[in-house]
């Protein structure tokens, strides 16, 4: 009988040891809370317009981490009283606490109170996941008693404050507060501070945007803790039970400038990375600006709307437009409209889109007419022309739009009137190289090809491509690479990254003034003629491609430069008649109009070496006393 009993403690000693030695072995690999030190949690980053407010917040945690001495004490306080009252005096595990708990949970027969401290919940959220187990439980009391050894309350508290979630994607007091209650956490009254102290329990259930009445009832029950544990007095609880719940919310961001918006990031993630974007706190400010933005986005729906409004029977696909604004003293994006609903397609048909230009090509050609020496007042002829291609044979025999022949016109009336023929022949005495070389440094960086077809704009480019070419011109020959992103600031304010625009001088003054003169010009009696409605000096161009599947319409005033496309992703016709000046030029000069309105009119500057001289508009020569048709032409000295 002793010989069984003595082997029965024996076994139950070893299967013991067994068991303590496994849970030994499974509670002793825990993480090291010197963590703590170098933690930087996940931080939203934000995304600024050029006045500084905010565009867009950029985030996996919407999070903005505080100093302690920038959350109230009422706040603290309101957080110990209902989630920890003995916080600063147990050591980091509340057995009296634990006790109280365990005794009204059985009264109750259900689960009403929780025993877990200030320090257990930060220890959990920190470094372990939610399963509920024995041996989880354990590493944690361990690991709570570590912190506690190492760390001071109120360091615990910051940690705990910063790090808890609060529902609507909010981790941490200070992006709660914002969120719930439009202010800094440092602002909060005493019932602003127990409605966001009740949130934590159940963030959805406590939320004063969804359940404001529970969140109401929440909030009171925190005050009468506060009042138990003789943070604030009776009569201060009722005047703060008084307060309705605040109204004053945060705004959700993301509607201004989607577009814009992505572009930023794929900048920025190419040098920082994507992590340091959504989880970095980064504070990015842009060239964005939010009124311009704003008229641009109105112009361009409105724009889409009449046109198709003129269709019987429109196609089932959508029509798209793309808008871009440029500053062009220094190539800032100003403005940014990729398509007519970033929620339906991401795709950018400002910058990713490749489209024949049509005749908004031209100015290219013709600027570098001008810098090869050609004058404005310079003849062209509009007579039927044929070439034969060297490798296929095949003959191409270009045509106007009206399908007329005028004869001998001078440059600037064949810019005006977008005429193809004698524009062909221009290219042909400039050469190939001089205008792809031109606009590659005007910024074109997709492949021009070398064939007379050229001058009709039939290489294919972006909008912000040919936009900032135009840019150039309005920019006295100076091109400035466009950008949107001006300074980068770390979680701490310290600057990371500042950008200055890459600029050149391309062409020379004279050259760009007298381009500019031309295509002012084109909104006086030419195809831009919509666009004098502004009553303004403005210089533009119209393209159209064949079966008018692309629409554009760019033009610039000495404040700014914007561009126009419209038409279908699939490529087909925009509809019968649908040309740049149609259908792109009304959402051009309700654009304009919306950002200059009543501005008193500015003026291209006139550079040295630039005179005036009467001429015969027909035939480029001097005018006399017999002229019939008399214009005051730009010529170099």
């Amino acid at each position: 009988m002793k010989v069984r009993t003595f082997l029965l403690l024996l076994g139950f000693a070893l299967l013991l040891g067994i068991v303590t030695g496994g849970v030994f072995s499974r509670v002793t690999h825990l993480p090291d809370v010197t963590q703590l030190e170098s933690y930087r949690p996940s931080q939203v980053s934000r995304i600024l317009a050029d006045d500084g407010t905010v565009v867009e917040e950029l985030f996996l945690e919407r999070r903005e981490v505080v100093p302690f001495d920038r959350i109230p004490e009422h706040l603290r306080q309101a957080v110990i009283a209902v989630e920890d009252s003995r916080f600063y005096s147990h050591h980091g595990i509340d057995f009296r606490g634990i006790a109280r708990a365990f005794i009204k949970n059985i009264a109750a027969a259900r689960v009403v109170q929780g025993g877990s401290t200030i320090s257990q919940q930060l220890s959990k959220v920190l470094f372990f996941s939610p399963e509920r187990t024995l041996i989880r439980k354990l590493k944690e009391a361990i690991l709570t008693l570590q912190i506690e050894q190492r760390y001071t309350k109120d360091q615990i508290l910051n940690f705990y404050l910063n790090q808890i979630y609060l529902g609507a994607g909010c981790y941490g007091v200070q992006t709660a507060s914002k969120k719930y209650l439009g202010k800094e956490v440092s602002d909060i009254t005493v019932a602003e501070a127990a409605l966001l102290a009740g949130i934590p329990k159940s963030p959805g259930r406590y939320s004063p945007l969804a359940h404001p009445e529970e969140a109401r009832k929440r909030r009171d029950l925190v005050l009468d803790r506060m009042v138990v544990e003789g943070y604030i007095t009776q009569e201060e609880a009722n005047r703060a039970k008084a307060e309705p719940l605040p109204d004053q919310r945060e705004k959700d961001y993301g509607s201004l400038a989607p577009y814009f918006v992505e572009s930023v990031i794929r900048k920025v993630a190419k040098h920082f990375g994507r992590e340091k974007i959504y989880q970095g706190g980064l504070t990015l400010h842009t060239t964005l600006n939010a009124r311009i933005q704003t008229i641009a986005q109105k112009a361009l729906l409105e724009g889409l709307a009449n046109i198709q409004s003129r269709r019987a029977n429109p196609p089932t696909d959508p029509l798209q437009g793309a808008v871009i604004v440029l500053n062009p003293a220094n190539g800032a994006i100003q403005a940014m409209v990729g398509g007519r609903s970033y929620a339906a397609s991401q795709f950018n048909r400002a910058v990713q889109a490749k489209r024949q230009p049509g005749s908004a090509f031209k100015p290219v050609i013709y600027a570098a007419a001008l810098q090869s020496g050609h004058q404005p007042s310079d003849l062209l002829l509009d007579l039927p022309i044929n070439y034969t291609d060297a490798d296929t044979k095949e003959g191409w025999t270009p045509q106007n739009f009206d399908g007329l022949f005028r004869g001998p016109v001078t440059l600037r009336y064949a810019l005006e009137h977008s005429l193809n023929i004698p524009t062909v022949r221009l290219l042909q005495e400039v050469g190939f190289t001089p205008v792809i070389t031109l606009a590659e440094k005007l910024g074109i960086e997709s492949p021009l090809n070398p064939y007379p077809s050229l001058a009709l704009g039939t290489s294919e480019v972006s909008l912000l491509e040919l936009t900032a070419a135009y840019a150039t011109f309005a920019a006295q020959g100076t091109y400035f690479r466009p950008h949107f992103i001006t300074r980068i600031y770390d979680s701490e304010g310290r600057l990371l990254e500042k950008y200055r625009p890459e600029q050149k001088v391309v062409l020379d003054q004279k050259t760009a003034f007298l381009i500019t003169y031309l295509l002012e010009g084109v909104t006086q009696s030419g195809t831009g003629i919509i666009a004098r409605s502004l009553n303004r000096p403005v210089a533009t161009k119209t393209g159209t491609t064949d079966d008018y599947s692309d629409a554009w319409f760019i033009g610039y005033t000495p404040e700014l430069v914007a561009g126009v496309w419209v038409g279908y992703d699939n490529r087909q016709t925009i509809g019968p008649g649908e040309t740049g000046a149609r259908a792109a030029g009304p959402i051009f000069v309700a654009l304009l109009q919306g950002v200059l309105g009543n501005r008193a009119p500015t003026y291209f500057p006139v550079p040295n070496g630039i005179v005036f001289r009467r001429i015969d508009a027909k035939t480029g020569q001097p005018a006399t006393d017999k002229t019939v048709q008399v214009i005051e032409e730009a010529f170099r000295e």
